[in-house]
Protein backbone atom coordinates (compact mmCIF):
# COMPACT_ATOMS: atom_id res chain seq x y z
CA UNK A 1 0.00 0.00 0.00
CA UNK A 2 1.13 3.30 -1.17
CA UNK A 3 0.14 6.65 1.09
CA UNK A 4 0.79 9.97 -0.58
CA UNK A 5 0.55 13.27 0.92
CA UNK A 6 -1.04 15.47 -2.60
CA UNK A 7 -2.52 18.50 -0.47
CA UNK A 8 -2.05 20.40 3.46
CA UNK A 9 -3.76 23.76 3.73
CA UNK A 10 -4.08 24.66 7.79
CA UNK A 11 -6.12 21.61 9.05
CA UNK A 12 -7.22 20.23 5.68
CA UNK A 13 -4.89 17.34 4.23
CA UNK A 14 -5.08 15.14 0.82
CA UNK A 15 -3.99 12.14 0.56
CA UNK A 16 -3.32 9.46 -2.77
CA UNK A 17 -3.85 6.34 -1.41
CA UNK A 18 -3.02 2.80 -4.07
CA UNK A 19 -3.41 -0.66 -3.31
CA UNK A 20 -1.64 -2.90 -6.06
CA UNK A 21 -3.47 -5.08 -7.35
CA UNK A 22 -1.67 -8.00 -6.35
CA UNK A 23 -2.22 -7.55 -2.84
CA UNK A 24 -6.12 -7.09 -3.35
CA UNK A 25 -5.99 -10.44 -5.35
CA UNK A 26 -4.16 -12.44 -2.41
CA UNK A 27 -6.44 -11.25 0.14
CA UNK A 28 -9.84 -11.85 -2.31
CA UNK A 29 -8.11 -15.61 -2.63
CA UNK A 30 -7.85 -15.73 1.29
CA UNK A 31 -11.02 -15.14 1.93
CA UNK A 32 -12.47 -17.26 -0.51
CA UNK A 33 -10.48 -20.39 0.45
CA UNK A 34 -11.62 -18.90 3.85
CA UNK A 35 -15.39 -19.27 2.64
CA UNK A 36 -14.78 -22.48 0.55
CA UNK A 37 -14.12 -24.02 4.05
CA UNK A 38 -17.36 -23.01 5.55
CA UNK A 39 -19.79 -23.32 3.21
CA UNK A 40 -22.30 -26.23 1.16
CA UNK A 41 -21.86 -26.27 -2.64
CA UNK A 42 -23.58 -29.23 -4.00
CA UNK A 43 -21.44 -32.42 -5.41
CA UNK A 44 -18.12 -31.25 -3.02
CA UNK A 45 -17.10 -31.77 0.71
CA UNK A 46 -16.59 -29.22 2.43
CA UNK A 47 -13.15 -27.55 2.13
CA UNK A 48 -12.50 -28.75 -1.09
CA UNK A 49 -14.57 -26.86 -3.58
CA UNK A 50 -12.10 -25.82 -6.10
CA UNK A 51 -11.03 -21.79 -6.54
CA UNK A 52 -12.54 -21.30 -9.55
CA UNK A 53 -15.55 -22.43 -8.24
CA UNK A 54 -15.98 -20.08 -5.20
CA UNK A 55 -14.71 -17.71 -7.39
CA UNK A 56 -18.11 -17.70 -9.83
CA UNK A 57 -20.35 -17.52 -7.10
CA UNK A 58 -19.16 -15.93 -4.19
CA UNK A 59 -15.97 -13.80 -6.36
CA UNK A 60 -18.41 -10.22 -6.76
CA UNK A 61 -18.90 -9.84 -2.97
CA UNK A 62 -16.07 -11.04 -1.95
CA UNK A 63 -14.28 -8.47 -4.48
CA UNK A 64 -16.35 -5.71 -2.99
CA UNK A 65 -15.87 -6.48 0.54
CA UNK A 66 -11.61 -6.63 0.31
CA UNK A 67 -11.79 -2.99 -1.56
CA UNK A 68 -14.06 -1.83 1.17
CA UNK A 69 -11.66 -3.28 3.63
CA UNK A 70 -8.81 -1.77 1.64
CA UNK A 71 -10.38 1.84 1.75
CA UNK A 72 -10.52 1.61 5.27
CA UNK A 73 -7.37 0.18 6.18
CA UNK A 74 -5.65 2.86 3.67
CA UNK A 75 -7.24 5.92 5.36
CA UNK A 76 -6.29 4.59 8.47
CA UNK A 77 -2.64 3.92 7.54
CA UNK A 78 -3.22 7.54 6.39
CA UNK A 79 -3.92 8.76 9.78
CA UNK A 80 -1.77 6.44 12.07
CA UNK A 81 1.46 7.15 10.41
CA UNK A 82 1.27 10.75 10.76
CA UNK A 83 -0.35 10.92 14.34
CA UNK A 84 -3.14 12.53 12.96
CA UNK A 85 -7.28 12.85 14.44
CA UNK A 86 -10.22 13.51 12.59
CA UNK A 87 -12.48 16.27 12.99
CA UNK A 88 -15.43 14.85 10.84
CA UNK A 89 -15.67 11.44 8.50
CA UNK A 90 -12.70 11.48 5.27
CA UNK A 91 -14.44 12.03 2.14
CA UNK A 92 -13.16 9.31 -0.19
CA UNK A 93 -13.41 9.37 -4.34
CA UNK A 94 -12.42 7.15 -6.73
CA UNK A 95 -11.14 7.84 -10.20
CA UNK A 96 -11.63 5.44 -13.02
CA UNK A 97 -10.18 2.23 -11.65
CA UNK A 98 -9.46 -0.67 -14.20
CA UNK A 99 -10.76 -3.89 -13.37
CA UNK A 100 -8.20 -6.37 -11.70
CA UNK A 101 -5.73 -3.06 -11.77
CA UNK A 102 -4.71 -1.48 -8.47
CA UNK A 103 -7.37 0.32 -5.98
CA UNK A 104 -6.61 3.64 -6.10
CA UNK A 105 -8.76 6.52 -4.28
CA UNK A 106 -7.95 9.88 -2.67
CA UNK A 107 -9.15 11.17 0.66
CA UNK A 108 -9.39 14.70 2.09
CA UNK A 109 -9.93 15.36 5.48
CA UNK A 110 -10.16 17.71 8.02
CA UNK A 111 -8.17 17.66 11.08
CA UNK A 112 -8.99 18.30 14.90
CA UNK A 113 -6.52 21.26 16.20
CA UNK A 114 -3.64 21.14 18.42
CA UNK A 115 -5.18 22.43 21.43
CA UNK A 116 -2.85 24.88 23.09
CA UNK A 117 -1.62 24.04 27.20
CA UNK A 118 -4.51 25.19 29.46
CA UNK A 119 -4.18 26.89 32.36
CA UNK A 120 -6.84 28.23 34.90
CA UNK A 121 -5.37 28.81 37.91
CA UNK A 122 -5.25 32.37 36.95
CA UNK A 123 -8.84 32.70 35.81
CA UNK A 124 -11.10 35.32 37.87
CA UNK A 125 -14.57 34.81 37.72
CA UNK A 126 -17.32 36.26 39.62
CA UNK A 127 -20.44 34.33 40.89
CA UNK A 128 -23.40 36.47 41.68
CA UNK A 129 -25.73 35.84 44.45
CA UNK A 130 -29.18 36.95 44.80
CA UNK A 131 -31.35 36.10 47.54
CA UNK A 132 -35.39 35.95 47.29
CA UNK A 133 -36.63 39.06 49.04
CA UNK A 134 -39.86 39.23 50.80
CA UNK A 135 -41.36 41.33 48.30
CA UNK A 136 -40.91 39.62 45.40
CA UNK A 137 -42.71 36.40 46.87
CA UNK A 138 -45.70 38.89 47.43
CA UNK A 139 -45.83 39.55 43.99
CA UNK A 140 -45.56 36.33 42.80
CA UNK A 141 -48.03 34.86 45.56
CA UNK A 142 -50.65 37.96 44.13
CA UNK A 143 -50.13 36.98 40.73
CA UNK A 144 -51.12 32.98 41.91
CA UNK A 145 -54.32 34.60 43.18
CA UNK A 146 -54.92 36.76 40.11
CA UNK A 147 -54.63 33.45 38.10
CA UNK A 148 -56.58 31.53 40.15
CA UNK A 149 -59.30 34.85 41.02
CA UNK A 150 -62.98 33.67 40.70
CA UNK A 151 -65.37 34.64 38.93
CA UNK A 152 -69.73 34.95 38.81
CA UNK A 153 -72.15 35.18 36.74
CA UNK A 154 -74.34 38.19 36.43
CA UNK A 155 -77.55 39.61 34.89
CA UNK A 156 -76.30 43.47 34.20
CA UNK A 157 -74.59 44.88 31.25
CA UNK A 158 -70.76 44.35 31.16
CA UNK A 159 -68.89 46.58 32.71
CA UNK A 160 -64.72 47.80 32.47
CA UNK A 161 -62.95 44.01 34.03
CA UNK A 162 -65.57 41.66 33.24
CA UNK A 163 -65.33 38.64 31.95
CA UNK A 164 -67.33 37.74 28.53
CA UNK A 165 -68.48 34.13 27.96
CA UNK A 166 -68.87 34.28 24.02
CA UNK A 167 -68.96 32.38 20.34
CA UNK A 168 -67.09 34.71 17.73
CA UNK A 169 -67.17 34.70 14.63
CA UNK A 170 -64.02 36.77 12.31
CA UNK A 171 -63.85 37.33 8.96
CA UNK A 172 -62.18 40.15 6.13
CA UNK A 173 -64.73 40.40 3.82
CA UNK A 174 -66.32 37.36 3.00
CA UNK A 175 -63.26 34.96 4.18
CA UNK A 176 -63.32 33.79 7.85
CA UNK A 177 -59.82 34.56 9.40
CA UNK A 178 -58.32 31.26 10.43
CA UNK A 179 -58.04 30.68 14.64
CA UNK A 180 -59.92 33.66 15.15
CA UNK A 181 -62.80 33.20 16.30
CA UNK A 182 -64.30 30.19 18.17
CA UNK A 183 -67.08 28.80 20.50
CA UNK A 184 -66.39 29.77 24.30
CA UNK A 185 -63.90 32.37 24.23
CA UNK A 186 -63.18 34.61 27.05
CA UNK A 187 -62.72 38.05 26.32
CA UNK A 188 -62.11 40.00 29.66
CA UNK A 189 -62.79 44.43 29.11
CA UNK A 190 -59.77 46.56 29.80
CA UNK A 191 -57.92 43.91 29.71
CA UNK A 192 -55.78 45.19 26.62
CA UNK A 193 -55.16 41.72 24.84
CA UNK A 194 -56.75 42.27 21.94
CA UNK A 195 -56.79 44.88 18.40
CA UNK A 196 -57.48 48.36 19.40
CA UNK A 197 -60.88 48.69 19.85
CA UNK A 198 -62.07 45.23 19.85
CA UNK A 199 -62.59 45.31 23.95
CA UNK A 200 -64.27 48.43 23.67
CA UNK A 201 -67.13 48.25 21.27
CA UNK A 202 -68.32 45.42 23.71
CA UNK A 203 -68.44 48.07 26.64
CA UNK A 204 -72.69 47.58 27.80
CA UNK A 205 -73.21 44.22 26.28
CA UNK A 206 -75.54 41.71 27.59
CA UNK A 207 -75.88 38.19 28.00
CA UNK A 208 -77.90 36.95 25.06
CA UNK A 209 -76.81 40.24 22.87
CA UNK A 210 -75.00 39.89 19.33
CA UNK A 211 -72.85 42.70 18.58
CA UNK A 212 -71.00 43.39 15.49
CA UNK A 213 -67.66 44.43 16.14
CA UNK A 214 -65.33 46.16 13.29
CA UNK A 215 -61.43 46.89 13.91
CA UNK A 216 -58.44 47.73 11.61
CA UNK A 217 -55.27 45.35 12.62
CA UNK A 218 -52.25 47.86 12.27
CA UNK A 219 -49.91 48.33 9.42
CA UNK A 220 -47.41 46.60 11.44
CA UNK A 221 -49.37 43.66 13.01
CA UNK A 222 -47.15 40.60 13.18
CA UNK A 223 -49.55 38.27 11.50
CA UNK A 224 -48.85 40.26 8.15
CA UNK A 225 -52.02 38.36 6.38
CA UNK A 226 -53.75 40.54 8.82
CA UNK A 227 -51.47 43.60 8.76
CA UNK A 228 -53.69 46.74 7.81
CA UNK A 229 -56.71 44.97 7.21
CA UNK A 230 -60.26 45.92 8.31
CA UNK A 231 -62.57 42.65 10.02
CA UNK A 232 -65.41 42.49 11.32
CA UNK A 233 -66.39 39.90 14.36
CA UNK A 234 -69.61 38.92 15.56
CA UNK A 235 -69.80 38.60 18.88
CA UNK A 236 -72.51 35.98 20.57
CA UNK A 237 -72.43 37.07 24.00
CA UNK A 238 -73.55 33.99 25.95
CA UNK A 239 -72.72 34.98 29.54
CA UNK A 240 -70.76 37.83 31.76
CA UNK A 241 -69.31 37.62 34.78
CA UNK A 242 -67.60 39.63 37.11
CA UNK A 243 -64.64 39.38 38.68
CA UNK A 244 -64.21 38.20 42.59
CA UNK A 245 -62.10 40.13 44.86
CA UNK A 246 -58.43 38.26 44.69
CA UNK A 247 -58.29 36.58 47.84
CA UNK A 248 -54.46 35.58 49.26
CA UNK A 249 -55.53 33.56 52.38
CA UNK A 250 -55.16 29.24 53.52
CA UNK A 251 -58.20 28.56 50.74
CA UNK A 252 -55.56 29.78 48.13
CA UNK A 253 -53.07 27.44 49.59
CA UNK A 254 -55.55 24.56 49.80
CA UNK A 255 -57.03 25.16 46.18
CA UNK A 256 -53.28 24.03 44.83
CA UNK A 257 -53.44 21.58 46.88
CA UNK A 258 -51.04 23.15 49.82
CA UNK A 259 -51.63 22.94 53.54
CA UNK A 260 -51.93 27.02 54.45
CA UNK A 261 -50.70 30.28 53.12
CA UNK A 262 -47.15 29.72 54.72
CA UNK A 263 -46.09 26.86 52.83
CA UNK A 264 -47.16 28.28 49.53
CA UNK A 265 -45.10 31.03 50.10
CA UNK A 266 -42.31 28.65 51.48
CA UNK A 267 -42.76 26.74 48.18
CA UNK A 268 -42.45 29.90 45.74
CA UNK A 269 -39.50 31.02 47.86
CA UNK A 270 -37.93 27.69 47.21
CA UNK A 271 -38.45 27.69 43.62
CA UNK A 272 -37.52 31.49 42.82
CA UNK A 273 -34.53 30.66 44.74
CA UNK A 274 -33.95 27.77 42.52
CA UNK A 275 -34.13 30.05 39.67
CA UNK A 276 -32.21 32.55 40.93
CA UNK A 277 -29.47 29.55 41.73
CA UNK A 278 -29.85 28.54 37.79
CA UNK A 279 -29.67 32.11 36.54
CA UNK A 280 -26.65 32.72 38.43
CA UNK A 281 -25.16 29.60 37.21
CA UNK A 282 -25.90 30.56 33.70
CA UNK A 283 -24.37 33.97 34.55
CA UNK A 284 -21.12 32.26 35.68
CA UNK A 285 -20.82 29.74 32.99
CA UNK A 286 -21.23 32.86 30.26
CA UNK A 287 -18.14 34.87 32.19
CA UNK A 288 -16.18 32.06 32.02
CA UNK A 289 -16.78 30.53 28.44
CA UNK A 290 -16.03 34.75 27.60
CA UNK A 291 -12.76 34.53 29.27
CA UNK A 292 -11.74 31.15 27.79
CA UNK A 293 -12.82 32.71 24.41
CA UNK A 294 -10.00 35.30 24.78
CA UNK A 295 -7.76 33.21 26.66
CA UNK A 296 -7.06 30.62 23.65
CA UNK A 297 -7.78 31.10 20.15
CA UNK A 298 -6.57 28.61 17.70
CA UNK A 299 -7.76 27.48 13.98
CA UNK A 300 -10.82 25.04 13.76
CA UNK A 301 -12.07 22.88 11.28
CA UNK A 302 -14.10 24.90 8.20
CA UNK A 303 -16.66 21.72 8.00
CA UNK A 304 -17.36 21.58 12.03
CA UNK A 305 -18.06 25.03 11.86
CA UNK A 306 -20.40 24.91 8.70
CA UNK A 307 -22.69 22.08 10.49
CA UNK A 308 -22.69 24.34 14.08
CA UNK A 309 -23.78 27.52 11.66
CA UNK A 310 -26.59 25.64 9.77
CA UNK A 311 -28.04 24.17 13.14
CA UNK A 312 -27.57 28.21 14.59
CA UNK A 313 -29.38 29.36 11.95
CA UNK A 314 -32.01 26.80 12.29
CA UNK A 315 -32.77 26.99 15.63
CA UNK A 316 -32.90 31.20 14.66
CA UNK A 317 -35.18 31.01 12.17
CA UNK A 318 -37.53 28.62 14.18
CA UNK A 319 -37.03 31.50 17.15
CA UNK A 320 -37.87 33.98 14.57
CA UNK A 321 -40.94 32.37 13.48
CA UNK A 322 -42.09 31.64 17.06
CA UNK A 323 -41.34 35.40 18.17
CA UNK A 324 -43.85 36.47 15.48
CA UNK A 325 -46.30 33.36 16.21
CA UNK A 326 -46.47 34.58 20.03
CA UNK A 327 -46.76 38.65 18.93
CA UNK A 328 -49.46 37.90 16.57
CA UNK A 329 -51.22 36.15 19.29
CA UNK A 330 -49.96 38.33 22.16
CA UNK A 331 -50.46 41.46 19.81
CA UNK A 332 -54.16 42.57 21.24
CA UNK A 333 -56.26 40.17 19.16
CA UNK A 334 -59.70 38.09 19.47
CA UNK A 335 -57.44 35.06 19.00
CA UNK A 336 -55.66 35.20 22.58
CA UNK A 337 -58.48 34.28 24.99
CA UNK A 338 -56.98 35.64 28.06
CA UNK A 339 -52.94 35.91 27.23
CA UNK A 340 -52.14 38.29 30.09
CA UNK A 341 -53.02 35.24 32.04
CA UNK A 342 -51.21 32.80 30.49
CA UNK A 343 -47.59 34.96 29.54
CA UNK A 344 -47.90 35.05 33.76
CA UNK A 345 -47.35 31.23 34.18
CA UNK A 346 -45.41 28.86 32.13
CA UNK A 347 -45.45 25.19 31.56
CA UNK A 348 -43.02 24.05 33.07
CA UNK A 349 -43.72 25.74 36.15
CA UNK A 350 -46.59 23.66 37.40
CA UNK A 351 -49.58 24.75 39.06
CA UNK A 352 -47.66 27.70 41.23
CA UNK A 353 -46.90 29.48 37.70
CA UNK A 354 -43.99 30.86 39.27
CA UNK A 355 -41.99 32.66 36.75
CA UNK A 356 -38.73 31.58 35.18
CA UNK A 357 -35.92 33.39 33.74
CA UNK A 358 -33.89 30.66 32.44
CA UNK A 359 -35.82 28.84 29.73
CA UNK A 360 -34.46 30.71 27.28
CA UNK A 361 -33.23 29.13 23.70
CA UNK A 362 -29.47 28.73 23.20
CA UNK A 363 -30.21 30.99 19.83
CA UNK A 364 -31.50 33.73 22.42
CA UNK A 365 -29.19 33.36 25.04
CA UNK A 366 -26.47 33.97 22.18
CA UNK A 367 -27.21 37.86 22.10
CA UNK A 368 -26.89 37.75 18.21
CA UNK A 369 -28.51 41.29 18.15
CA UNK A 370 -30.91 41.03 14.50
CA UNK A 371 -32.30 44.32 14.37
CA UNK A 372 -31.83 46.54 11.38
CA UNK A 373 -29.27 43.86 10.12
CA UNK A 374 -29.47 42.26 6.72
CA UNK A 375 -30.18 38.42 6.66
CA UNK A 376 -26.33 38.49 4.81
CA UNK A 377 -24.98 40.31 8.19
CA UNK A 378 -27.55 38.74 10.30
CA UNK A 379 -25.55 35.29 8.58
CA UNK A 380 -22.17 36.53 9.23
CA UNK A 381 -22.40 36.94 12.56
CA UNK A 382 -24.21 33.47 13.40
CA UNK A 383 -21.50 32.39 11.68
CA UNK A 384 -18.76 34.12 14.07
CA UNK A 385 -21.08 32.96 16.69
CA UNK A 386 -20.67 28.84 15.30
CA UNK A 387 -16.58 29.33 15.59
CA UNK A 388 -16.71 30.29 18.74
CA UNK A 389 -18.84 27.35 20.06
CA UNK A 390 -16.46 24.97 17.99
CA UNK A 391 -13.22 26.52 19.52
CA UNK A 392 -14.82 26.37 22.71
CA UNK A 393 -16.85 22.77 22.29
CA UNK A 394 -12.86 21.62 21.29
CA UNK A 395 -11.31 23.16 24.48
CA UNK A 396 -13.77 21.77 26.80
CA UNK A 397 -13.66 18.59 24.93
CA UNK A 398 -9.49 18.36 25.70
CA UNK A 399 -9.60 19.68 29.08
CA UNK A 400 -12.12 16.74 29.85
CA UNK A 401 -9.89 14.23 27.88
CA UNK A 402 -6.53 15.36 29.50
CA UNK A 403 -8.18 15.06 33.12
CA UNK A 404 -10.26 11.87 31.96
CA UNK A 405 -13.51 13.10 33.25
CA UNK A 406 -15.95 11.47 31.87
CA UNK A 407 -20.09 10.33 32.44
CA UNK A 408 -20.73 7.77 34.20
CA UNK A 409 -23.88 5.50 33.52
CA UNK A 410 -25.55 6.45 36.41
CA UNK A 411 -25.55 10.06 35.23
CA UNK A 412 -26.41 9.28 32.10
CA UNK A 413 -30.01 6.83 33.15
CA UNK A 414 -30.74 9.87 35.47
CA UNK A 415 -30.66 12.14 32.72
CA UNK A 416 -32.82 9.88 30.91
CA UNK A 417 -35.63 9.71 34.15
CA UNK A 418 -35.59 14.07 33.83
CA UNK A 419 -36.42 13.59 30.14
CA UNK A 420 -38.94 11.33 30.80
CA UNK A 421 -40.22 13.49 34.11
CA UNK A 422 -40.11 16.71 31.63
CA UNK A 423 -43.07 14.50 29.52
CA UNK A 424 -45.93 14.34 32.16
CA UNK A 425 -48.44 11.31 31.36
CA UNK A 426 -46.01 10.11 28.69
CA UNK A 427 -42.75 9.04 30.86
CA UNK A 428 -43.54 5.06 29.70
CA UNK A 429 -43.06 5.97 26.28
CA UNK A 430 -40.04 8.72 26.50
CA UNK A 431 -38.54 5.83 28.72
CA UNK A 432 -38.81 3.60 25.81
CA UNK A 433 -37.86 5.57 23.48
CA UNK A 434 -34.02 6.07 25.24
CA UNK A 435 -34.32 2.53 25.52
CA UNK A 436 -34.68 1.57 21.74
CA UNK A 437 -32.46 4.22 20.40
CA UNK A 438 -29.05 4.44 22.50
CA UNK A 439 -27.74 7.43 19.98
CA UNK A 440 -30.40 9.32 21.36
CA UNK A 441 -29.39 8.56 25.25
CA UNK A 442 -25.37 9.21 23.85
CA UNK A 443 -27.12 12.68 22.97
CA UNK A 444 -27.44 13.57 26.47
CA UNK A 445 -23.86 12.69 27.02
CA UNK A 446 -22.13 15.99 25.87
CA UNK A 447 -23.94 18.32 27.62
CA UNK A 448 -23.40 16.97 30.97
CA UNK A 449 -19.50 16.50 30.32
CA UNK A 450 -19.75 20.16 29.57
CA UNK A 451 -20.85 20.91 32.66
CA UNK A 452 -18.64 18.69 34.90
CA UNK A 453 -15.76 19.81 32.55
CA UNK A 454 -17.45 23.87 33.72
CA UNK A 455 -17.15 22.73 37.19
CA UNK A 456 -14.08 21.61 37.07
CA UNK A 457 -12.49 24.43 35.54
CA UNK A 458 -14.31 26.66 38.08
CA UNK A 459 -13.09 24.62 40.62
CA UNK A 460 -9.64 25.45 39.43
CA UNK A 461 -10.29 29.18 39.13
CA UNK A 462 -10.10 32.37 41.49
CA UNK A 463 -14.14 32.53 42.17
CA UNK A 464 -15.48 35.80 43.40
CA UNK A 465 -18.82 36.30 44.91
CA UNK A 466 -20.69 39.04 44.71
CA UNK A 467 -24.54 39.92 46.23
CA UNK A 468 -26.56 41.44 43.85
CA UNK A 469 -30.45 42.02 43.69
CA UNK A 470 -32.37 40.28 41.42
CA UNK A 471 -32.64 43.03 38.91
CA UNK A 472 -29.17 42.88 38.37
CA UNK A 473 -29.08 39.09 38.43
CA UNK A 474 -31.75 39.61 35.79
CA UNK A 475 -29.99 41.71 33.59
CA UNK A 476 -27.96 40.57 30.52
CA UNK A 477 -24.41 41.80 29.44
CA UNK A 478 -23.77 45.60 28.86
CA UNK A 479 -27.81 46.01 29.68
CA UNK A 480 -29.29 48.60 32.81
CA UNK A 481 -30.94 46.55 35.01
CA UNK A 482 -35.17 46.71 34.21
Amino acid sequence: MEVIETGAEGLKREFKIVVPAGEIEEKVKSHLEELGRRVLVPGFRPGKVPLPILKTRFGGGVVEEVRQHAVEDGMAAAMKERNLRAALPPKVEFPANREGGDLEFTMSVELLPEIPETNFTDLDVERLVAEVAEEDIDKAVARIAEQHRQTEPVARPAENGDLLLADIEARIGDEEIPGGGGLDRQVTLGSGAFVAGFEEQLAGVSAGETRRVEVTFPADYAAENLAGKEAVFTVKVKEVRQRLPVAIDDALAQELGLTNLAELRQEVRDRMQRDWDMLARQRLKQALLDKLAERYDFPVPPGLVDIEFESLWRQYEAVRRARREREGLAEPSPTAGEPAAAEEIEEENDVLGVESPVEESAVEESAVEDEGKTEEELKASYRRLAERRVRLGLLLAEVGRSNNITVSQEELRQAVAHEALRHPGHERRVLDFYRKNPEAVSGLQAPILEEKVIDFIVELSKVAERKVAVEELLKGPGEDAA
